[in-house]
């Protein structure tokens, strides 16, 4: 048995471990990308650590951090009932508000993941304060950030084009971004309708809407309903909305890391409030961190074992260009679920060019259906922003939502791939 298929061997196994034995499947994918990673491709721990993802990791623990203490401070509760009399109180324009903010974040050149940790907590606070299913409003807020993330001035938009023109290929930026714009947003609208958003109060009564039980939460003890006295903006509201703000403009302006700006603003909010953060590092979600970091570690491993290149090179060379193309889309998809979107583009659209260059099939339509394939996965739990939709959800049975995320994610990886592929490969667009 070649390594790589014993790999891919090793990760069904997890999988099917965690899901049966409850076991946290991070701490099973630490143990595998160690044994895997020493037995079978004779790395030692720092090859092994190199697909450790630090900068997510950060990620995940600021911007819980940071909203831990919003939260604790009842400047998510300000903003959530500001936001409800901003549309008139009609909550079920709350997801779409969601989902436009988060593309338009991205469009105008926010990377995905930090437009996704800017307003999943936000918009995950409400759908807990309303009644909303988590579900619904993380996957609106993420098929939002991906409607907008191919925009031509978007980071994914000019990578995609970059590559594109290095590989010499025909291509079409306002094609692509439209291409990712019109699938996400159908998505967006059978997920609000499937999940009973067409059922949401058109009006909240004055700006405050009805609370429903949501299937799979839980009542959070010791909080009660805030009365309308209580949300006034008090000093520690007023800073940590300035500290929001803050964050927004490093990330979107001056261009700094989401993580490292979010736990920074965290500790000088504590520093000045310790009383609103003592519980705040506790609320910080552990167990989705090392899911997370475990998963991804070794998903690093099968990188630098050759494993997930060795899959596209097999398919690359498949007699029947169609077929590859498909497959192509698949394994985009597939492996975009665990890792990075853009790194899997960046690989995917050169295994693509030999059969592109034929000219049987349509470049621009091949590289619209593999940049969506790749990203519109990203509500995954194993992905970032998937990551960031569990780690933020309010209210909930946090494994019950990890399931729905990972059904979800499987549901997606099966049927868009196949979808995207006949309507912009099969009629050989570009």
């Amino acid at each position: 048995m070649s390594p790589e298929v014993l790999s891919i061997l090793v990760l069904a196994v997890i999988f099917v471990l965690a899901t049966t034995r409850s076991i946290n499947m991070g701490a099973l994918a630490f143990a595998a990308a160690f044994g895997v990673g020493t037995l079978v491709a004779g790395m030692d721990a720092e090859e092994i650590f190199a697909g450790f993802p630090g900068d997510l990791f950060v990620v995940l623990v600021g911007v819980t951090y940071l909203f831990a203490i919003a939260r604790a401070n009842g400047t998510t509760d300000w903003l959530v009932h500001a936001s409800v009399r901003l549309v008139g109180g009609r909550v079920a324009l709350i997801p779409w508000v969601m989902f436009a903010v988060t593309g338009a974040l991205t469009a105008i050149g926010a990377v995905s993941p930090a437009a996704v940790a800017i307003v999943a907590p936000l918009a995950l606070g409400f759908a807990a304060q309303y009644g909303i299913k988590p579900l619904l409003m993380g996957a609106l807020v993420v098929h939002g950030a991906q409607a907008g993330g191919f925009s031509p001035i978007s980071i994914y938009g000019s990578t995609v084009n970059g590559i594109v023109a290095r590989e010499d290929l025909p291509g079409s930026p306002l094609a692509l971004f439209a291409a990712s714009l019109v699938v996400n947003l159908l998505i967006a609208a059978v997920l609000f309708v499937a999940l009973g958003g067409l059922r949401l109060p058109r009006t909240g009564g004055g700006g405050r809407a009805q609370r429903t039980p949501d299937e799979g939460s839980a009542p959070e003890e010791g909080r009660a309903e805030s009365p309308a006295s209580s949300l006034a903006l008090t000093p520690a509201r007023a800073a940590t909305l300035l500290a929001l703000l803050a964050l927004v403009l490093a990330v979107l302006v001056l261009d700094l890391d989401a993580g490292l700006t979010a736990i920074t603003l965290a500790v000088v909010l504590s520093a000045v409030w310790p009383q609103d953060s003592k519980a705040a590092v506790a609320e910080i979600t552990w167990p989705t961190v090392l899911l997370i970091c475990g998963v991804l570690t070794y998903v690093g491993v099968l990188d630098q074992m050759g494993t997930i290149t060795w899959a596209g090179e097999a398919v690359g060379g498949i007699g029947i260009p169609l077929l590859a193309a498909l497959l192509l889309c698949y394994i985009g998809a597939l492996v975009s679920a665990f890792a990075s979107s853009v790194g899997i583009i960046g690989a995917l659209i050169p295994l693509a060019v030999p059969f592109l260059a034929q000219g049987s099939i349509g470049a621009v339509g091949m590289v619209a259906a593999l940049a969506v394939s790749a990203t519109v996965v990203d509500v995954s739990p194993f992905s970032t922003n998937g990551a960031l939709v569990l780690a933020n959800a309010k209210n909930v049975d946090r494994d019950g939502f990890f399931k729905q995320l990972m059904v979800y994610g499987a549901l997606v990886v099966a049927a868009v791939p196949a979808l995207v592929w006949l309507a912009l490969v099969v009629p050989g667009f570009g």
